[in-house]
């Protein structure tokens, strides 16, 4: 990437922290193609009952067309950062808004769940490049005094976009169908890859990077991510190792780990530099990462569920009752970033951690009655926590970092969070499958015919379907095996909550062990600049 210096071409600089009208239009293009290809990662999620009816897929099959974005997602992220020093700025984030924009398109016109989950792979794979680009367009073109205002609008971008995916999605399938969640994104898509073509003038191509790319570096992480999610999302439905398909994806995984990770430590230029794990900051920095992708993402995922399945919510309904999360992180991000100079950013990260805690504790207490009102505070709880963590992770994470690490190790330390998304994701459908079963079996036992209790409930509920004769007490039975599974439903999510609790209860002993940061202006700088 090119240094801060301006390019001759762009005109007079009348003050060092001066940027040229061009590159600030150029950066904005750069960043709503970032909002798109985020946002897209959950403008399904409150309308996958349409998606899965249009489409006649299985529910099991259905939360692939979440998952095979991310991971596809996944794995070009840590590529982009090679491919943009190989191409340039200009061209390769041209070429992943017009790929974006045109597997929009594809996914749009899918009439099988399988084309859908292709396309999805395939847009998440090519929109995956315009992520990591932006803040390396921000490190390039901002100077120091610049960047603290530029890392909370980005973390804004980054966090606001799949929170308020459901809330868009849910809209546009109510008023259209569903297949405008895609084709929502061609005009906007063809004006970023319209403005990026003719404004990007950030760095010079170094095609000689081509010629020794690591593509068996890039075959064995797509082998290890790829398997890593196939196992968790299909390991309960298949009964995990009793599975050949299983085994056969366990092997291909540790195999593609250990071919990865050789790769990354010999190679003189490999797809992703892991020595920055060396920096204790950055490693627990990475961590935070990774856990703020499975809170972000897993819940962005999970409510929807809870109100489609439990509350028999419609799309629209859905993204409603979902808006008062980014409500609160909008109104958050300026509160942060003030209190990001005045505070020690691992004070304002226990607190974030400490916050979002609180809400999925709160959450655990689900019922099948919990609606808008319910949910209210636990959502506020979870848009305010996650800017105060997402503002100050950057600095602590990259703050100590030399220079010439701050490139590679942006592109990982993204890749972590947006890692954490697809194996947080793959988690919690493993965990609301097998705790489901669990409650199943133990709310059956105290059903169970002999109890008291349970004779005389299936008797009431036979006194209701009278006229049907013989059949009165085959439908109470029927009736109240459905309100059995709905309840063990919602303890499962309740389970799921209470796991999130563990994990940013966590977060908040692991922010004691990092180091403090440089201050200001040069951690903030290099924070911000290098921030993903």
């Amino acid at each position: 990437m090119a240094t801060a210096t301006l390019n001759p071409s762009a005109g007079p600089v009348p003050a060092p922290d001066a940027i040229p009208l061009r590159r600030i239009f150029a950066f904005l293009a750069m960043v709503f193609g970032m909002f798109m290809a985020i946002l897209d990662i959950q403008i399904v999620s409150a309308s996958l009952a349409e998606i899965q009816a249009g489409l006649s897929a299985s529910a099991d099959e259905i939360a692939w067309v979440q998952t095979a974005y991310l991971i596809a997602e996944v794995i070009m992220i840590p590529l982009s950062g090679y491919l943009s020093r190989a191409l340039s700025t200009r061209v390769f984030f041209s070429i992943a808004a017009a790929g974006f924009t045109i597997s929009s398109v594809l996914c749009a016109f899918s009439t099988s769940i399988n084309e859908m989950i292709l396309w999805r792979a395939v847009q998440g794979f090519i929109g995956g490049g315009m992520i990591p680009g932006v803040f390396a367009a921000a490190f390039s073109i901002f100077p120091a005094s610049k960047r603290p205002i530029v890392s909370p609008l980005i973390g804004l971008v980054a966090t606001l976009a799949p929170t308020i995916g459901p809330t868009v999605g849910g809209y546009l399938s109510h008023a259209f169908s569903w297949h405008w969640l895609f084709l929502v994104n061609v005009v906007p898509g063809i004006g970023v890859t319209l403005a990026a073509w003719t404004l990007i003038d950030f760095d010079k191509p170094h095609r000689e990077l081509l010629r020794r790319f690591d593509w068996l570096g890039l075959a064995s992480m797509a082998a290890f991510l790829g398997s890593l999610e196939y196992v968790l999302e299909e390991g309960t439905r298949l009964d995990w190792f009793e599975s050949e398909e299983i085994m056969f994806f366990s092997v291909v995984m540790v195999c593609g780990a250990v071919l990865f990770f050789w790769r990354a430590l010999t190679r003189d230029e490999p797809l992703v530099d892991l020595y920055a794990f060396r920096n204790r900051n950055f490693a627990f920095g990475s961590v935070f990462s990774f856990c703020m992708g499975i809170g972000l993402y897993g819940l962005t995922y999970l409510y929807p569920v809870y109100l489609s399945r439990i509350r028999g919510y419609d799309a629209l309904m859905i993204g409603e009752t979902m808006f008062v999360t980014g409500l609160a992180m909008f109104f958050t991000a300026p509160i942060a970033g003030r209190l990001s100079a005045k505070l020690d950013p691992r004070v304002m990260m226990m607190i974030g951690s400490a916050g979002f805690a609180l809400g999925t504790w709160w959450a655990s207490f689900i019922t099948t009655d919990w609606d808008f009102y319910e949910l209210l505070i636990p959502q506020i709880l979870r848009g305010c926590s996650l800017m105060l963590c997402m503002v100050p992770v950057n600095n602590i994470a990259l703050g100590s970092l030399p220079p010439q690490q701050l490139k590679n190790a942006s592109g990982l330390y993204n890749l972590t969070r947006n890692l954490g998304g697809a194996v947080g994701l793959a988690i919690i459908n493993t965990m609301l499958n097998t705790r489901t079963d669990l409650h199943i079996t133990r709310l059956h036992e105290m059903v169970a015919a002999g109890r008291q209790v349970a004779e005389e409930a299936i008797a009431n509920t036979a006194g209701r379907f009278t006229d049907f004769g013989d059949q009165a007490q085959t439908m109470a039975l029927a009736l109240i095996n459905q309100r059995v599974h709905k309840q063990a439903l919602v303890m499962a999510f309740g389970d799921v909550f209470l796991g999130l609790t563990a994990i940013f209860a966590g977060l908040v002993l692991l922010s004691m062990f990092m180091r403090k940061p440089p201050p200001a202006p040069t951690g903030a700088g290099a924070g911000a600049g290098g921030g993903h």
